[in-house]
């Protein structure tokens, strides 16, 4: 059964989910998914060590004009950042373990109902 935003949603669900294993197996903690912040959100924020990791989680269909990182705009980047700012801001400013935020990109493509992630790290 389709997810919220339905068959979209539920396909957004499964590359957040694809990620969110991919940063576990690098050694990575899931902090949040799908973080709101305001009106702003944020698809996985992941932590190791001192690290903070803002990662913002694409995917498109077989038939899409663009692909995943392609459909990056400049004014996506920009809410993005603004959001992991404020996170920034708010929770990890005067959090003496936290030292870096980065903000990456993964690419999730589904072959034959797998998930395979491309990811690039301070994509932007």
């Amino acid at each position: 059964m389709p997810g919220p935003g339905g068959p979209r949603g539920a396909l957004g669900q499964r590359a957040e989910s694809a990620v969110a294993d991919y940063l576990e197996r690098a050694g990575f903690a899931i902090v949040a998914r799908n973080l709101r912040l305001g009106r702003l959100e944020l698809d996985i924020v992941a932590r190791r060590a001192e690290l903070i990791a803002v990662v913002e989680v694409r995917t498109r269909g077989a038939t899409a004009w663009t692909s995943g990182f392609g459909s990056l705009t400049p004014a996506k980047c920009e809410r993005i950042r603004r959001a992991g700012q404020r996170l920034w801001r708010e929770r990890y400013q005067h959090d003496p373990s936290a030292a870096l935020l980065r903000f990456d990109a993964a690419c999730v493509h589904f072959d034959g109902g797998e998930p395979h992630v491309d990811y690039v790290a301070a994509a932007f």
